[in-house]
């Protein structure tokens, strides 16, 4: 059981998201994992670079999130790309499910995590695909940025 101020630990995350798509909301969904998965998932070797969420059956599933088998288990191992189901409130997933089908938009996971009990947790992304242009725009506002926090660092230096 993990202590009520113990922050929250990520397990994997998904870097690359950011830049690959353009997130316009962020939703907090519950996992479906066997214990296995759990102890993989505290060893923090997950991959989700190539996950993303799909509906089946009316249900959330997480689909091609790699969780490593855990070496201390015996024949009793999960398998590392299983579909995972994800935990969403009915409102809430409807609601997703309708953008993606209207607007054209994908669910990204974003990181796994441990919350402050020590459950699991899946921070899912509503996104939308960028294009080259505009990840060669984002490239160019990181640089400027960086640019500009540097220049000033030196500046107050002096």
């Amino acid at each position: 059981m993990a202590r009520a101020d113990a922050p929250t630990r990520v397990a994997a995350q998904n870097r690359k998201a950011r830049f690959n798509f353009e997130i316009e909301e962020r939703i907090e969904a519950g996992i479906i994992l066997t214990g296995t998965e759990v102890k993989s998932l505290r060893g923090g070797r997950a991959s989700i670079g190539e996950a993303f969420a799909v509906e089946r059956d009316g249900e959330l599933y997480l689909v091609n999130a790699h969780i490593p088998e855990y070496a201390g288990a015996s024949r009793n191992n999960h398998a590392p790309m299983r579909p995972r189901k994800l935990l969403v409130h009915r409102r809430e997933m409807e609601r997703l499910l309708g953008s993606i089908s209207r607007e054209g938009m994908t669910i990204v996971p974003l990181s796994i995590y441990f919350n402050d009990r020590g459950i699991a947790k899946v921070q899912l992304g509503l996104a939308r695909g960028r294009r080259k242009v505009d990840k060669r725009e984002e490239l160019k506002r990181r640089d400027w940025d960086r640019e500009k926090a540097r220049a000033l660092r030196n500046r107050n230096k002096a």
